[in-house]
C-alpha cells in the first residue's frame, strides 16, 4: 500500500502487519453523541456503507474515523490504524474482521496483538439505513455506532492519499455487492447453532478444516497454512465470511478460506454443509468433524 514499509509478522492464523510507527491524523472535534434510534428505519443497501465516516456514539473511538471501501475496512483510531476485510448484503447483514495495524499498538488501552478487532466491532452483525446515514446493529437489533459522513483521514507517512480518500464506486463495485441468489430449495438452511463446531472438507486432505466459534470467530487450515476470520448466518440461509492473509507454506490443500470469503449462501444437504457463491453455484462442501 502506497509508501508503507512495514514488518510482516507471520502466526498460526494468518500475517498481523505491525511495527510501522505513526499513521493518518484523525478529526480533532467534539466527539458526537449518539442520538436514540427512529422509527421507519430505510432499506439495507451495502453500496451506501462506501465512504468515509465518523463514528458516532462508539465510547471506545470517540474520534475515530471508518473507511469502507470495496476491498477493504480501516479504522483510524486511538490505536493507531486498524486494516481488515468486511461483507455485507442487501438483506441488511455486516460482518467485519481486522488482521493488521500500524501505529499505537501497546498504548494505553489498546489492545497488544496487533490487528485484533475492536470488542465494539465484534458486535456488529448488521446495518441498516436511517435515511442517509449508515447504522451498524447488534445481535439484538440495537444500535452500535452511526457512521457520519464528511470524515476526512490525513495520509500520513504511511498512506498515500489514494488510500484515504472517499473511495470510488463503479458499476464493478455495485455488481460485487449486488443480491446473490436465493438458497436452492433442495437445501435446508444451515442456521448459526447448527454451524457453530469443527467441519472437515467432504474430500481432501484429514488436516484440512475449519471451526465456526459462538462468538462469530473462525478459525482453520487448507492443511498446512492457518486461516482465521470472523462469519454470520441469518435462519434463511445467507451467510457472510471474512479471513485475513494466510501463511505460506506450499501444500496441497483445500482452500477452505477462499470457500468462505466466497460464500453468500449455506445450506444443509443432509448432514453436509454447502457453500454457496453468489449465483448459488457450490464453493464447498465440508463435513463435521470426528
Amino acid at each position: 500500500m502506497g509508501q508503507r514499509s512495514c514488518l510482516l509478522t507471520m502466526v498460526a492464523v494468518g500475517v498481523l502487519i505491525a511495527g510501522c510507527g505513526g499513521g493518518a491524523g484523525l478529526d480533532e472535534s467534539p466527539p458526537h453523541a449518539l442520538p436514540p434510534v427512529t422509527a421507519g428505519l430505510g432499506s439495507a443497501d451495502p453500496v451506501a456503507l462506501l465512504g468515509n465516516w465518523t463514528l458516532a456514539g462508539v465510547a471506545e473511538e470517540p474520534r475515530g474515523i471508518l473507511r469502507l471501501a470495496p476491498d477493504q475496512i480501516q479504522l483510524f483510531g486511538r490505536c493507531g490504524i486498524l486494516v481488515g476485510s468486511w461483507r455485507a448484503d442487501a438483506g441488511g447483514f455486516f460482518v467485519a474482521g481486522m488482521f493488521g495495524s500500524t501505529g499505537a499498538e501497546g498504548g494505553r488501552g489498546c489492545d497488544s496483538a496487533p490487528g485484533q478487532n475492536p470488542q465494539w466491532l465484534n458486535r456488529v452483525t448488521s446495518y441498516q439505513l436511517e435515511g442517509e446515514t449508515p447504522l451498524l446493529l447488534d445481535a439484538d437489533g440495537a444500535v452500535v455506532a452511526r457512521l457520519l459522513p464528511g470524515a476526512t483521514p490525513t495520509p500520513g507517512p504511511y498512506l498515500a492519499a489514494s488510500e484515504v480518500g472517499p473511495p470510488e464506486i463503479t458499476d464493478e463495485v455495485r455488481r460485487r455487492f449486488a443480491p446473490a441468489a436465493a438458497l436452492p430449495a433442495t437445501l435446508t438452511p444451515a442456521t448459526r447453532d447448527r454451524l457453530v463446531g469443527k467441519w472437515v472438507p467432504v474430500s481432501g486432505p484429514r488436516r484440512a478444516y475449519v471451526e465456526f466459534k459462538a462468538d462469530g470467530e473462525w478459525r482453520g487450515s487448507d492443511g498446512c497454512n492457518g486461516q482465521a476470520g470472523r462469519w454470520v448466518v441469518d435462519p434463511a440461509g445467507a451467510f457472510l465470511a471474512t479471513t485475513g492473509p494466510s501463511t505460506l507454506i506450499g501444500c496441497d490443500g483445500v482452500p477452505v478460506g477462499a470457500w468462505l470469503s466466497s460464500s453468500w449462501r449455506a445450506g444443509l444437504d443432509g448432514k453436509t454443509l454447502v457453500l454457496l457463491d453468489a449465483q448459488a453455484k457450490e464453493a464447498g462442501r465440508l463435513r463435521r468433524a470426528g
